[in-house]
């Protein structure tokens, strides 16, 4: 990773952001921002706890359970939040995606600090 943060990069549809070329489902865009706070509060909680519990196997089960409930309230996973009919492309490749010719061509014109 280099010195400088590197802004997220969404597909133009805002449904998924793109890490190390693959797609990841993005939070719900319509969720009322109080309640986004509130999942990614219980998110981060949940996280953290994974990280304290590793040595309990019973509370880490609890707490991997509390990331998955929380990704599923903010709509990264779970029933797709979009009512088009489009299929869920998480956690595929963006080059085996509808999004592979944007990708290139958006590839072609980022500095080699993006990458």
């Amino acid at each position: 990773m280099g010195d400088h943060p590197t802004a997220v990069l969404f597909t133009p549809d805002g449904r998924y952001l793109i890490v190390r070329g693959r797609l990841w489902r993005a939070a719900n865009p319509n969720l009322a921002e109080s309640d986004r706070k509130n999942f990614v509060a219980e998110l981060m909680d949940a996280r953290r706890a994974i990280k304290h519990d590793r040595d309990d196997s019973a509370a880490l089960a609890k707490a991997r359970r509390r990331v998955h409930l929380a990704k599923v309230a903010l709509g990264e996973r779970g029933p797709v939040w979009w009512s088009d009919g489009a299929p869920d492309l998480n956690r595929k490749p963006v080059t085996a995606t509808p999004y592979a010719a944007w990708f290139a061509a958006l590839a072609g014109h980022m500095s080699p600090e993006h990458d």
